[in-house]
């Protein structure tokens, strides 16, 4: 979705309902059709009208506007190929310029607009009116002034009733929410409100806001720009207005619109974005406040005061999940804050099924065994990585929390969700693993480095026999094919480089389990 710059105060303009069809519709003009530059030139609205005969009328014209003429500069003498070389650069300055059409009174200087006229504006498609039996121009152009009056009047009693029915939802208690939804009742199109960090605020919207805003959104926060933005045409349109000072952006309001927002418009737009940077500063507040408040709930819950912590929720939030629960824990980078607003959005809008508090640098969720997709498709789709305990209650949460907090130590960096469970079913040893076991292991052994890539493979194998063979010193060197001296030396060996006594069950015990997790 491209981007194009709103340029400075020329935002939109008043609305007249005025086309050509609706001229050419009042029998009093005189309006007679002979070129159709295209279909739809018909039913562009006419911003105002303006007569004029110079030969170049383009720097007193604006876009959208119809020109009327008596065609004074195509009177004179001159040579053909001179009269048709002006003629054309005459239309094609008017196509340039925006200009909707252009009315040629005959009867008056011509008894019939020149024909080299008519053969200029069907090469550039350019649509031409014949103002017959000498229309008045100023009739064509009061008529449409009226209009524009009469747009201006109805433009400036809408605003006026719009600015009301805002400033009256701003006094609801979901100010901020009702502000923007008013906005898109009163634009009737969807509002979106984004924060400092690009973060969407929880609104309700009438549409889907469309793919492509938000990255606009990122951009625009990212260079920091104060400015005003038009998005796309058609149904996919967005205009995107900036709260706060250049350098100190305090978020967007995006709204759906096909072309850039007239004068009326805008002026409510800018009273709600004036409203909205006051709310968004108390949001930011109060967002701080409940996380605080989450985490300190959470510190009540892990101490076993679980009567005062529900009680607390409940006044906040609602109730806490029930039992049987689930416990995760998950890894939230720096700045990622788009996930805590969708797990919000996903508790307020399920009340009761879900908690969740910030420790740390991670977030700890807790929700009922039955509730966990609540949560688990928003850290699959920010591509986060986390762990989950087994089915617990509140009144062993901690035992939970460590579960969780070891599920997540298996995950690595890899960004998945590893339950329990999987771990349990590997045995003691795979969650000695997964709680980095391997790296212990691997260093218990490394003094066997010493003595040789090859040496320290014989010794391995010498322990591993050994040890499955119930440390039977004949039976273990039988399997080995060696003398049981060999066998005896080198467990002397290894005593003396991993400074065990295998002769004691525990440090036979620790050898055989660095040998099982150095494999893994």
């Amino acid at each position: 979705m491209s981007t194009q710059p709103v340029i400075g105060g020329e935002v939109g303009r008043v609305h007249t309902g005025v086309t050509l069809r609706t001229l050419m519709a009042q029998p009093v003009f005189k309006l007679t059709l002979l070129v159709e530059g295209d279909a739809a030139d018909l039913d562009r609205e006419i911003a105002w009208v303006h007569n004029s005969d110079l030969g170049d009328p383009t720097p007193w014209l604006e876009a959208e506007q119809l020109l009327l003429t008596d065609g004074a500069q195509f009177a004179g003498s001159m040579s053909e190929e001179l009269a048709d070389r002006r003629t054309d650069e005459y239309v094609r300055r008017l196509v340039a310029r925006g200009i909707v059409a252009l009315g040629f009174a005959t009867g008056i200087i011509h008894a019939d607009i020149p024909q080299r006229l008519i053969d200029a504006c069907i090469r550039h498609r350019f649509t031409l009116l014949e103002v017959g039996e000498r229309t008045p121009f100023i009739g064509i152009i009061r008529f449409v002034a009226d209009a524009v009056a009469a747009a201006r009047v109805a433009s400036l009693e809408w605003s006026l009733a719009a600015q009301r029915a805002v400033a009256r939802a701003a006094l609801r208690p979901d100010g901020l929410t009702a502000i923007l939804e008013e906005l898109g009742q009163q634009l009737d199109c969807w509002v979106a409100l984004y924060d400092a960090l690009g973060n969407r605020v929880v609104t309700k919207t009438r549409e889907l806001v469309p793919e492509g805003v938000e990255a606009a959104v990122a951009d625009v926060l990212r260079r920091g720009s104060r400015a005003g933005l038009h998005l796309g045409e058609g149904a996919d349109g967005a205009t995107l207005l900036t709260l706060g000072r250049r350098g100190e952006l305090r978020g967007i309001l995006a709204v759906g619109s096909r072309v850039p927002l007239d004068n009326a418009e805008h002026d409510l737009v800018s009273s709600v974005i004036g409203l909205a940077s006051i709310a968004l500063e108390q949001h930011s507040a109060l967002d701080l406040a409940r996380r605080q408040l989450r985490s300190g709930l959470l510190e009540l819950l892990l101490s076993g005061d679980h009567a005062v912590a529900e009680r607390t929720a409940a006044r906040l939030w609602g109730p806490l999940p029930p039992d049987p629960i689930r416990v995760a824990v998950v890894d939230i980078p720096p700045g990622e804050l788009g996930f805590l607003s969708e797990l919000d959005v996903q508790a307020a809008a399920h009340g009761g099924k879900l908690f969740f508090a910030e420790q740390d640098a991670r977030i700890v969720i807790v929700s009922s065994d039955a509730d966990t997709g609540l949560w688990s498709g928003v850290v699959g789709r920010h591509g986060l990585t986390g762990g989950v305990s087994a089915v617990t209650t509140w009144a062993a949460v901690s035992d939970g929390l460590a579960e969780a907090t070891r599920a997540r130590a298996s995950a690595g960096e890899t960004p998945r969700l590893v339950r329990y469970e999987a771990l349990a079913e590997q045995g003691l040893l795979g969650l000695l693993s997964a709680s980095g076991g391997s790296v212990l292991a691997n260093r218990l052994l490394e003094p066997l480095g010493r003595l040789g890539e090859d040496a320290r493979a014989t010794h391995l194998e010498t322990a591993r026999v050994w040890l499955e063979a119930n440390c039977v010193t004949d039976q273990a060197a039988g399997r080995l094919g060696v003398h049981r001296q060999t066998l005896r030396a080198r467990i002397a060996t290894l005593e003396r480089l991993l400074d065990l006594d295998l002769s004691r069950f525990a440090d036979r015990t620790e050898l055989w389990s660095a040998l099982q997790l150095a494999e893994r």
